[in-house]
């Protein structure tokens, strides 16, 4: 059983490249973390139920265990710290995969190294405090049609939609890529039964809106916020 512990500046990196390690262990080591690596995903979760880390990098692509394994056996939508997926290939099926089995973003070995660090540095920095409009802790108690579907990071980008922040806004608000913002917008609509974006609003708003409002009558504001949203997803 994980035991939380106060915060540190640990960080496990597990690649079975040997080059990849040493390379991601530097960078990280020179910004002032700890690293510990390992070769293989076994290694890594047999470590990281009984110590966590301010956060993982984890290669989707290693003998046996993959990293998508790793993930599920990780329960990485319910981890403590943000899980990164690193790919040599950066396709866009094994991004969503990834992200559908709770990595927290997806991020290309083809990235300059220190690029990486700031990366992972602008996502841990944007996990203690969001911005005064996110409505990620009203949307967590929030009861709707198909809530329990959603998983921990689902909801908090659903926090976002639902204040009318773009993908970009909730990209740099939660501190991942706007990719992995559209891949769980599309995934959000999905399970909700979502047609589109307003329809996405008036799902998760309904129960507050229908005991202010007659039957039938759409409050402007979730219009304005449907009207955004919409438009956002056709940019994206």
């Amino acid at each position: 059983m994980l035991q939380p512990r106060l915060p540190s500046s640990e960080i496990f990196i597990a690649d079975d490249e040997e080059c990849v390690r040493d390379s991601l262990s530097s960078v990280f080591t020179l910004a002032g973390y700890q690293v510990t690596t390992f070769e293989d995903g076994a290694a890594l979760v047999l470590t990281a139920r009984v110590r966590m880390p301010v956060c993982i990098l984890l290669d989707i692509c290693m003998p046996g265990q993959s990293g998508l394994d790793t993930l599920m056996q990780l329960d990485a939508a319910n981890y403590p710290a943000p899980i990164f997926i690193i790919s040599g290939h950066g396709d866009i099926a094994s991004a969503v995969q990834a992200i559908k089995n709770g990595a927290y973003d997806f991020i290309e070995k083809g990235d300059n190294a220190n690029s990486i660090v700031e990366r992972v540095e602008t996502t841990l920095s944007a996990l203690p405090s969001r911005r005064p409009q996110d409505q990620t802790p009203e949307i967590r108690w929030r009861y709707f049609p198909g809530r329990d579907q959603l998983t921990r990071r689902e909801i908090e980008v659903l926090g976002q939609i639902t204040g009318a922040a773009s993908n970009k806004e909730a990209a740099r608000d939660l501190g991942i890529s706007r990719r992995t913002i559209e891949v769980h917008r599309r995934h959000i609509m999905q399970k909700l039964g979502a047609k589109n974006a307003v329809d996405l609003v008036r799902i998760v708003l309904k129960m507050e809106h229908d005991a202010q409002k007659p039957t039938g009558s759409v409050p402007v504001r979730v219009r304005d916020m449907g009207r955004e949203a919409g438009t956002e997803m056709q940019r994206g």
